[in-house]
């Protein structure tokens, strides 16, 4: 461990949560909504926290975050690791990602496949790769470093897309399914990313779903989309900044179906409403996995 990093050991903060067979719904954690959240006591849902906004050493947000930890399971989202970038990883950032595994003990732990660097440059946002084997080969590389570096699986989360390569050799899911049998990472299916990129490619989301390793599944992300039109027709952009489309929870209620409960969260990231809104919505989500959850109970 870096001597720069110094974490809290899990002694400190003990692994007390971990997520059963069945699934629970969660949320994204906005500080706005911190003292509603502490005002009405332990839930029984998480709370997801991108891991950048927490690589500081101390301060307000890991005041809040150490209490909102004491009561709930977290599930830390990275957003900038540049898994699929052509560089190395960058290692001061893989430590402090590290740190924070080992000082939060998350229940769950992501990033996505995307890239967001090149040479000295970073992009503000997750951009799509062309799915070759050389690009296999990186992105595995990848992978495998950080699960090496905070000793633990990952999951991978998949893109929402508005351009394709076309020197990719092989489609997004065979892809994803090879990521995940090399590296034995996790899955994260963002059900809104699945339902975007297939609306901007012209592809069916059903068919999508139907070719994806669910088995590897051990979370989803739910979320709002925005459309965007010109002369060229109409793109959606997955926006963070609305409720989920009732679209995507019928997606949410198929995969469900045939994977079976897994923590679900529920993003909002921009236009953030207020927390009953929030929670409402998490609270949807909840409905359909305790359906999914009593019908196991009768089935077994």
């Amino acid at each position: 461990m870096d001597a720069a990093i110094k974490p809290r050991t899990s002694a400190a903060i003990p692994l007390r949560f971990s997520f059963s067979p069945g699934g629970v719904a969660g949320t994204s954690f906005k500080p706005g909504h911190f003292a509603k959240i502490l005002d009405e006591g332990p839930q029984r849902g998480f709370f997801e926290v991108h891991a950048e906004n927490y690589m500081g050493a101390g301060g307000p947000p890991h005041r809040m975050l150490e209490r909102l930890r004491r009561d709930h399971p977290l599930s830390l989202h990275g957003v900038c690791m540049s898994i699929g970038g052509p560089a190395p990883l960058d290692r001061a950032h893989l430590a402090r990602f590290r740190g924070l595994v080992a000082r939060y003990q998350p229940a769950l732990v992501s990033e996505h496949l995307a890239w967001s660097t090149h040479e000295t440059s970073f992009f503000n946002d997750l951009l799509p790769l062309p799915y070759t084997r050389a690009t296999l080969a990186r992105v595995c590389d990848h992978i495998d470093e950080v699960q090496e570096a905070i000793r633990r699986p990952i999951l991978l989360e998949n893109p929402s897309t508005y351009v394709a390569f076309r020197n990719s050799t092989m489609c997004e899911t065979d892809f994803i399914r090879n990521v995940a049998e090399r590296t034995g990472c996790g899955l994260l299916l963002d059900v809104n990313n699945v339902f975007v990129s297939a609306a901007n490619h012209g592809y069916s989301a059903l068919q999508y779903l139907a070719d994806f390793p669910l088995e590897r599944v051990g979370e989803i992300h739910l979320a709002g989309h925005t459309e965007q039109g010109d002369d060229e027709g109409t793109l959606l952009i997955d926006s963070h900044d609305g409720p989920v489309a009732d679209a995507v929870w019928k997606l949410f209620e198929i995969v469900i179906a045939r994977r079976g409960p897994v923590p679900t969260l529920i993003e909002w990231d921009s236009n953030i409403p207020d927390w009953p809104v929030l929670k409402a919505e998490a609270a949807a989500a909840q409905v359909i996995l305790d359906h999914h959850i009593r019908g196991m109970r009768h089935a077994a």
